[in-house]
């Protein structure tokens, strides 16, 4: 008797997907030839780049690491296109400028140490006793890359403690603004005329610290890196309180924060640089020693903060009302709707404009070599100068522009792979 049933009475095996389907071939058909006018585009992409690269890899690839000078170059038949030899020669000088060779472990130790500071600050599954190792970062490194006395950067710190127990002392009696205000007065006026002096008697007593090493010497990357480093971390906090000042309800701080950022906006970089180089000191008392590189900082950190002001101020406007109103709803005072509801949803929506604003920053770190600071472009010129390497300068700026990229780039992925820790819409 047949089986005449409509109703399959086995499982079938699972059978593989169509080749087009998944894989390489998949991702290809779908993005790169999706339609006629993409695989034309395509096609013409794939070529031109074969035709750079047909013209670049041969002049890159060339056996000219041991070379001593570009002469040495021009008359070796065997090298018919870069010489590396410069980057071999001069790799310490584009790293260190002139920073003393023996001392070198310093900043290459400040690096490191840097990198493990910001580690709990970027990555929330590190433990977060770790944080305390990034608070002390920034004085430990300026310690590192200066030299000197160490009571120096202690009661520097020493401030900040001050500030801490006045403002805890003010603001159980007077209240968190009043609170805030005098331990900054008092923080400032310790700085001034009181740090100095216990500085020095400390010394007197416990001399503790290592070589001096002056900011003239200071240039390469690593000048970069402590400038960049620097306005980055400064112009963030100063940014949030500008942005917060903007949007203030009080007459006299809304029109101080909007008047700075107007300002600061409306000038160029450049001329803030030749401001912190030259008339910065004729601002100064008679006799008064302000280290150039500090200079150069604090005018950075100025610059990008109020850029930074107004990135974050665009995703304190993104968010809906009932945000405020809920913070309201939830009897959070000021302070504490800010750091607890809104501005965490501000920063999400600001990441890829922060990021934006430290890029930037970064590279504009090589305009300080027109006001005689030796960064790594700046060196360039000074190598060109130089009888062996006269003449050369495609290697020289190809070498710099791969170390921007790699840390430019570095931040750009941070800031993806942050977006989508964060994402929250699904």
């Amino acid at each position: 008797m047949s089986d005449h049933s409509y109703v399959r009475t086995e499982m079938l095996s699972e059978q593989p997907a169509p080749l087009g389907e998944t894989g390489v071939l998949k991702w290809m058909r779908e993005n790169l030839f999706s339609s006629i006018l993409n695989s034309i585009i395509t096609v013409v992409s794939v070529i031109g780049i074969l035709f750079v690269l047909a013209l670049l890899l041969p002049w890159m690839f060339q056996p000219s690491w041991a070379s001593g000078s570009l002469r040495q170059c021009l008359d070796d038949p065997n090298i018919n296109g870069a010489c590396w030899g410069v980057v071999r020669d001069r790799v310490n000088q584009l790293m260190y400028g002139f920073y003393p060779r023996e001392e070198q472990w310093r900043p290459t130790l400040a690096f490191f140490l840097m990198l493990v500071a910001v580690a709990p600050v970027l990555f929330d599954k590190l433990p977060r006793k770790m944080i305390w190792f990034s608070a002390i970062y920034p004085f430990l490194g300026v310690w590192l890359l200066w030299g000197g006395s160490i009571w120096g950067p202690a009661m520097v710190v020493a401030g900040f403690v001050i500030g801490y127990f006045v403002f805890k002392v003010l603001h159980e009696i007077a209240g968190s603004l009043t609170g805030m205000i005098v331990a900054v007065l008092v923080t400032i006026l310790w700085w001034m005329y009181g740090a100095g002096l216990a500085a020095s008697g400390l010394n007197g007593i416990v001399p503790l610290g290592i070589e001096a090493v002056p900011s003239s010497v200071f240039g390469g990357f690593m000048l970069s890196m402590t400038i960049g480093i620097s306005g980055i971390a400064l112009s963030l906090p100063i940014g949030i309180m500008l942005a917060l000042g903007r949007q203030s309800d009080m007459f006299i701080i809304k029109t101080l924060s909007v008047g700075y950022i107007e300002l600061i906006r409306g000038v160029p970089l450049i001329t803030l640089l030749f401001v912190a180089s030259v008339l910065l000191n004729f601002f100064l008392p008679p006799g008064t020693s302000f280290d150039l590189i500090l200079r150069v900082i604090i005018m950075v950190t100025l610059f990008a903060a109020a850029y930074m002001a107004e990135v974050i101020r665009g995703g304190l406007a993104a968010l809906p009302k009932g945000q405020y109103e809920a913070a309201d709803a939830l009897g959070l005072d000021y302070w504490k709707s800010m750091r607890l509801i809104i501005m965490p949803q501000a920063l999400k929506i600001s990441i890829p404009g922060i990021v934006g604003s430290f890029i930037g920053l970064f590279k504009d770190t090589t305009l300080v070599s027109v006001i005689g600071l030796l960064d790594p472009v700046g060196l360039i010129v000074t190598i060109q100068g130089s009888t062996d390497w006269n003449g050369i300068v495609w290697e020289l700026f190809l070498f710099v522009a791969m170390l921007f990229w790699v840390f430019c780039f570095s931040m750009s992925r941070y800031s993806m792979y942050l977006e989508r820790k964060l994402q929250t819409s699904h």
